[in-house]
This record gives structure tokens, sequence and C-alpha cells, in this order.
């Protein structure tokens, strides 16, 4: 594997291990040119998934348009990156639970809201904000509401 310092194709793995609840190794390699030490990540390839656009288009699905998305909803709360990957993760595997070869990109957003609703309701009003593209303050409103209402449920 290359190396991303010195970029030669010389590594050795010195470490492996399940990852992301064993859907994934985890391997810990070390140059054999400069020494350098990085992480690699293998996972099984799967079928691929189309995400239907609001204009009609259709892209591959991206986990990691959702990762900026969330980690961009995220800034400066209290959310370890490791709760943002298992949030995609989440969302990712509710998708494919699905058995879907075709979702659209307000299902996921959907979905999203929902896991970050159980995780941090800034991170939840900020992410609603965007998505589901507030006009005035009236959108926000109805939003916060609507978490209130979640909260005197539990």
């Amino acid at each position: 594997m290359e190396c991303p310092n010195c970029h030669k194709n010389a590594s050795r793995v010195i470490d492996s291990r399940p990852s992301d609840e064993n859907r994934a190794i985890r391997r810990r390699r070390e140059c054999e040119n400069c020494g350098f030490r990085f992480t690699t990540f293998e996972r099984v390839e799967r079928s691929p998934l189309l995400v239907i656009k609001n204009d009609g288009t259709r892209e591959a699905f991206n986990r990691d348009k959702i990762l900026h998305g969330v980690m961009m909803a995220a800034q400066k709360r209290p959310i370890s990156s490791e709760q943002l990957d298992t949030l995609v993760d989440h969302v990712e595997n509710e998708i494919r639970k699905q058995g879907l070869n075709e979702i659209s990109s307000k299902d996921i957003g959907n979905l999203v809201m929902k896991e970050l609703a159980n995780l941090d309701d800034v991170a939840y009003i900020r992410f609603a904000s965007i998505y589901r593209q507030f006009k005035d303050v009236s959108g926000f409103m109805e939003a916060m509401e609507d978490m209130m209402a979640k909260h005197d449920k539990e």
C-alpha cells in the first residue's frame, strides 16, 4: 500500500483488528521506506446504491457527504468523531437493510435527522435548518417545537 508520507509502495501491517462492529478490519501499517505509521480500513464492497436528488438526477451514494454534513452540524458540540462515524454507519445500514437500489436524498435526510435527534439537540437543529431550508423563523420554530415535544414524551 502506498505510504501517505513518502508515496512508496512498501508498507507492512504491524497490527490488525476488527472495527466498526466487525464490519471492517483496521490495519496499522508502517512504511518500510520512511518508517511512517498510518491506518487503513478494509470493508466489504457493497452493491452500488443510487441517490435520487431533489432535481431528479441520480448519483452514487457517498457516505462521506453525510459525514461532512453531520460534522458541520456538530461543530463545537461535545460529539466525538467516532460518534459521528457511528451515526453515519447507522444511516447507511438502515438504507441497506431496506434492500433498495435507489433512495431519495429526502429519505436519507430524514434518517440523518432521526439519528441526530437522539445524539444532540443543537446538531439536530443545525442540520434541520439546512436540510429543510428554513425560509424564515417560523420554520426554525417548528423544528424547535418538534424537538421540545420529543423531550416532553421522554
